[in-house]
């Protein structure tokens, strides 16, 4: 997309400088990365960065603008947690890189959530491409390490001692982002505690360090709520549906209501039209739209040419929608001259008192296969994989 940028990543690139990126992280981390990184960033013109603002700033306006009412139906009875709040704390939006009708490539809306991603490694990758590229510092997000590191400290920590702040997820130790924990921890001073160990007195809640019981405050959650029923043999102290003095960053009833539960809803030149499954109009034709379920990560459970026999079979249709398909544009030119697709998942956070969020990072991810995800790629594919956005003039 900015032929100066990658011709001169590819001069540069080498096998040595991709094992020393990967090397970096881990020596930052402590761990391995659980998930493939791409070999290279990707470039983008600002003018391409302008249009993906443009669209967020107006998914913003809409969402803002819907009755608190239609944003409650979407928790799940079974999922409601006490004490919501009246926004995230964290938004994030996947926009796929695409060609429209006339050949353009532009952003199209792919999903949206207010559920953290991995804002610590992210900052991270994107430092770490520019030390081993230096020439990309001159085009790197404005964003100095310390202001984003300020920023997240205010969110999640707030005014409270970091040892009566976690990091909450389910066996984090197997979690493929798990590297993210960790940087998470350094950057911040908190612990990462897996739900299992959180112990329940009346409505404190604990977690044991060195043989200490230290009372939880604040919980910067990582669990997915409602995938723990399917995990089988799981037995908690703590039940998220159970009144606790303790905060939420983010509280999990935005897992469901900043969701695919809004994109047909959403109206934007980037934002491809969408229907609940239940709602499909019989004047579309399906073969032009994907089918998703509401809530799903990483591609579980999306069938990219739904048939009416699949729809048919499906018992609870107000639980999926269909999205119009979009068409992903290979433009990113890897050292054999093949090309790679990719999205754009843009990181905001959400401070309680402000009107808007902010954008801190972005993330990127680039793949040759039908899907835009990591688990789909073909194992011996390059220029695939966790990646970071930079963009610069022509």
């Amino acid at each position: 997309m900015i032929p100066k940028y990658r011709k001169q990543f590819n001069k540069d690139f080498s096998q040595e400088k991709y094992n020393q990126v990967k090397d970096i992280l881990t020596q930052k981390s402590g761990i391995e990365p659980a998930f493939r990184i791409s070999e290279s960033p990707f470039f983008l013109t600002k003018e391409f960065e302008t249009k993906l603002i443009d669209a967020s700033e107006s998914i913003i306006d809409q969402i803002k603008a819907l009755p608190k009412e239609i944003l409650q139906k979407a928790i799940p009875e079974n999922c409601k947690v006490p004490n919501d709040t009246d926004q995230p704390h964290f938004f994030t939006i996947d926009f796929g890189v695409c060609k429209n009708e006339n050949g353009e490539i532009e952003p199209q809306l792919i999903e949206l959530q207010a559920f953290p991603s991995l804002y610590a490694f992210q900052k991270t990758f994107e430092n770490t491409f520019c030390e081993v590229y230096p020439f990309l510092s001159a085009i790197k997000n404005p964003m100095s390490a310390d202001q984003f590191t300020h920023y997240l400290k205010e969110l999640i920590i707030g005014d409270e001692n970091p040892e009566n702040v976690i990091l909450l997820e389910i066996f984090p130790d197997k979690q493929k982002t798990a590297i993210d924990f960790a940087l998470t921890e350094k950057l911040l001073g908190i612990k990462t505690v897996c739900l299992t160990k959180v112990k329940r007195e009346g409505r404190k809640l604990y977690y044991e360090d060195n043989g200490r019981q230290i009372q939880i405050k604040r919980i910067y959650n990582r669990v997915i709520f409602d995938e723990l029923d399917r995990i089988p043999g799981l037995t908690l102290e703590f039940d998220f549906r159970e009144e606790a003095d303790v905060k939420w960053i983010t509280h999990p009833n935005w897992f469901f209501k900043i969701s695919k539960y809004l994109l047909p809803l959403l109206r934007h030149q980037f934002v491809p039209k969408s229907y609940f499954l239940h709602e499909f109009p019989e004047h579309e034709n399906l073969e032009n739209y994907v089918l998703k379920p509401l809530f799903s990560f990483a591609g579980s459970g999306v069938e990219l040419n739904p048939t009416l026999e699949i729809t048919d079979s499906i018992t609870d249709k107000e639980n999926y929608i269909l999205q119009r398909k979009v068409q992903y544009e290979p433009v990113f030119e890897d050292i054999n001259g093949e090309f790679s697709k990719a999205e754009i998942r843009l990181l905001y956070i959400w401070r309680e008192n402000d009107e808007r969020p902010i954008l801190l990072e972005n993330l990127g991810r680039m793949t040759k296969a039908a899907m835009v995800n990591v688990d789909f790629n073909k194992k011996d594919a390059i220029w695939i994989g966790s990646s970071n956005v930079f963009f610069g003039e022509m």
